[in-house]
């Protein structure tokens, strides 16, 4: 695929990024080398190998579910500025 100029000005309006002629001619062979390059990562063989989502090997460090400091809802609302019912109170937002 080639970009010319007429394709980096279609881009850039659909980016609402404002682009000068000037700016436009050196973008489309910058746009170039990067679909070139794109299209040289595709030839590379890839068969057999499983896809990676990072590439170090990544282990959940789980932690058993346990409830811990529960029962404490008066301490905590003792440090509200208003509190209600056992939730903090806050001011009406919609009238």
């Amino acid at each position: 695929m080639s970009v010319d100029a007429a394709t980096v000005r279609h881009i850039a309006r659909l980016a609402r990024v404002a682009v000068s002629d000037a700016e436009v001619a050196s973008l489309a062979p910058e746009l170039n080398n990067i679909l070139g390059w794109v299209e040289q990562l595709q030839e590379v063989d890839v068969t057999g190998i499983e896809p990676m989502t990072a590439v170090i090997p990544n282990i959940l460090r789980l932690r058993d579910d346990m409830v811990t400091d529960g029962g404490i809802r008066d301490d905590i609302l003792a440090n509200a500025p208003a509190a209600e019912h056992g939730f903090f109170a806050v001011p009406k937002v919609i009238e």
